[in-house]
């Protein structure tokens, strides 16, 4: 079930949780990983905990498989995959079991979410499953910056044991919502806010981006 989003209100630290999603091996960049490129002189990965800091007053867990992970970011919960082979899906399922509460999930690769943003999609989880904003992507919303519920658990869990690793794959099972396109658009170009990193030819093009956005602050 789907409802457009109403204005919630601004959560308390603690209601909703965040983490940071850093997904499988970055084939594209050499294996390195990609969350701990620099983009205006700091890690994708520390803008990601900074927003959320913002946003929750909380430090978000990170859920990683890399066997270095736990040094990344020393005071981060890093937690591996609960069902590994699971790709982004994966990582949601584990996002979502890790606490009764709410989580607020993004790729460790999407350097220009920001704290309003994510404090809007833990707002609208009052009294649903899910909150996804609408994107211009192939899926027309954005299940990589998304907020969860603990219903998604049991969803996501029926899903892959059908073979089904579509990170939108539960939605019909849970309630979910949408922000629609015109309000993700009050926080910036959704082109930018969704914008990942997922090569050199991509952080080239991020440091363009990132240039442009603190000229228009200045």
């Amino acid at each position: 079930m789907k409802r457009s989003a109403a204005v919630g209100t601004d959560p308390r630290p603690g209601q909703v949780r965040g983490a940071i999603l850093a997904g499988g091996g970055a084939t594209r960049f050499g294996g390195r990983p990609k969350g701990l490129e620099v983009l205006g002189g700091v890690r994708i990965l520390d803008r990601l905990v900074a927003a959320f800091q913002d946003a929750l007053g909380t430090l978000p867990a990170l859920i990683a498989n890399d066997p270095n992970a736990h040094t990344w970011h020393p005071e981060l919960q890093t937690v591996p995959d609960v069902q590994p082979g699971a790709g982004a899906l994966g990582g949601i399922l584990t996002a979502v079991s890790l606490d009764s509460t709410p989580v607020v999930c993004v790729a460790w690769d999407m350097p220009f979410v920001p704290a309003s943003l994510l404090r809007r999609l833990a707002a609208e989880l009052d009294g649903v499953d899910a909150v996804l904003p609408a994107s211009g992507g192939r899926r027309g919303l954005e299940p990589m910056c998304a907020g969860y519920g603990p219903a998604c658990g049991p969803a996501i869990r029926t899903a892959l044991s059908t073979g089904d690793l579509r990170a939108i794959a539960f939605h019909s099972a849970v309630r979910t919502c949408i922000l629609p396109a015109e309000t993700v658009a009050e926080f910036g170009d959704p082109s930018t806010l969704f914008f990942n990193v997922n090569s050199q030819d991509d952080l080239t093009q991020a440091d363009v981006l990132w240039r442009r956005l603190a000229s228009s602050q200045s």
